[in-house]
């Protein structure tokens, strides 16, 4: 649409400072360069959801084009920017206020007008030609492509190829700013649901990290982490990561989390937890699955009990520093309604850690996952740590930060309450 319309523009007299040859063909054929070159400079603009690099497109598309150099002058709500991504020498570019006045009061002007005076030339500065073109998408405003260079004034031709360049960024800064609106709703919701996980018992230490994917501007998961209270000293820990990203993925994590709750509060076994989770998500069209990894912890019999709905296995870190991943059975993703989950119980020591996590924290393009597992398996502890050193010492040195996908992960590590130990005391004394 933008393409037809410089075509249509073209078609109209050129500017008493244009140059025009006599030779029809040879016309045309400067025609069809410019028509290839916007073409080439228009498909590398948008390549991204995220403004800045789309406006950094946009700059250096229009160097391409015209010469000089070329910035952007961000707007939102009334306020202005500085000059930004700037692409070739700042020095040449005019004064700001011009470009902020622009900015402020611009109209789009029709296809079929002649062009309004925001194309034309300011005031001179130095000697050095400029123009100024809107970044407009329908009626929305995003700020200004401000364009600079040595010797002749812009044409008339080259405003109105700028123009085009900058309504089709202005359509993707449009599109990259309601995509940052969804992705701060869906990770609001979810840091405010991590931020409350259920309160484990006295005897076990329990640590928690979220991190979303590379940075913030990413959509967030359905990556989460809970803690549940059972009768005798048991707490619950889960890990579970529902499918895909964005608001509808944290959405269905809530159900997840909400229908875990509820069903963790009637004391089951881990697998049949599972189950009924399942049996509940499958019956829902809409839900997406999710894996999930359950880790039932009884200090007082220094055991913990597994069960995984397709999710990977936790590690244990051992007094000595030592990690290994423990065995558990695997099930299908929560959703599928197909079952078949089992439980798995190992030993647990009152100095071990053990470490749930989701596949972001160990996962990487191209990598057979058993190699993922075994760098974490193959990293070493102090002994004197408490969990969250554990986390941090995990985190750093798996570089999770930089991490392809979200990253959720739990530590937990049994220890003997203060009454019991006194009781304990008592006991060997009296013997």
């Amino acid at each position: 649409m933008g393409v037809a319309r410089w075509i249509q523009a073209r078609r109209r007299p050129m500017p008493p400072y244009g140059h025009r040859r006599d030779d029809g063909a040879g016309e045309a054929e400067i025609d069809a360069r410019r028509l290839e070159a916007l073409r080439a400079a228009a498909a590398g603009i948008g390549t991204t959801l995220d403004e800045e690099t789309t406006c950094a497109e946009l700059t250096r598309a229009s160097v391409r084009l015209t010469g000089g150099t070329a910035a952007i002058m961000r707007r939102v709500g009334k306020s202005v920017s500085g000059y930004q991504t700037i692409a070739g020498e700042a020095d040449l570019l005019p004064d700001a206020r011009w470009a902020v006045a622009v900015a402020r009061d611009a109209g789009t002007p029709a296809a079929d007008r002649q062009p309004e005076p925001w194309i034309e030339q300011p005031p001179g500065i130095r000697g050095v030609p400029a123009l100024c073109v809107p970044l407009t998408s329908g009626s929305d405003q995003y700020g200004v492509l401000v364009s600079a260079r040595h010797g002749a004034r812009y044409t008339r031709s080259e405003a109105e190829q700028l123009t085009l360049l900058a309504e089709r960024a202005a359509s993707h800064i449009r599109h990259a700013r309601a995509y940052d609106q969804v992705s701060q709703t869906a990770g609001d919701l979810q840091r405010a649901l991590l931020a409350e996980p259920g309160r484990p018992h006295p005897n076990l230490d329990v640590a928690i990290r979220y991190l979303p994917a590379g940075s913030s501007r990413v959509l967030v998961g359905g990556d989460w982490c809970e803690t549940v209270r059972l009768h005798f000293g048991r707490t619950l820990l889960v890990v579970g990561d529902v499918m895909g990203h964005g608001l509808e993925a944290a959405v269905d994590m809530t159900a997840y989390r909400s229908s875990l709750r509820y069903i963790a509060s009637s004391d089951l076994p881990p697998h049949r937890v599972l189950r009924q989770m399942d049996d509940i998500s499958s019956g829902e069209a809409e839900r997406r699955p999710a894996t999930c990894l359950l880790a039932r912890i009884d200090p007082g019999r220094g055991q913990v009990t597994l069960a995984s709905a397709g999710h990977l296995p936790p590690v244990l870190i051992s007094g000595e520093g030592l990690a290994m991943p423990l065995p558990v059975p695997v099930g299908p993703p929560l959703g599928t309604g197909f079952g078949g989950y089992e439980s798995a119980t190992h030993k647990l020591n009152p100095d071990d850690t053990l470490v749930l996590f989701t596949d972001g924290l160990v996962e990487r393009r191209g990598e057979d996952i058993d190699f993922s597992m075994s760098r974490l398996s193959a990293l070493r502890f102090h002994s004197g740590h408490g969990v969250d050193e554990v986390l941090d010492t995990i985190l750093n040195s798996l570089d999770a930060r930089h991490a392809e996908d979200d990253v959720a992960v739990l530590a937990a590590r049994p220890h003997p309450r203060q009454a019991a130990a006194e009781m304990l005391d008592g006991v060997e004394v009296t013997g």
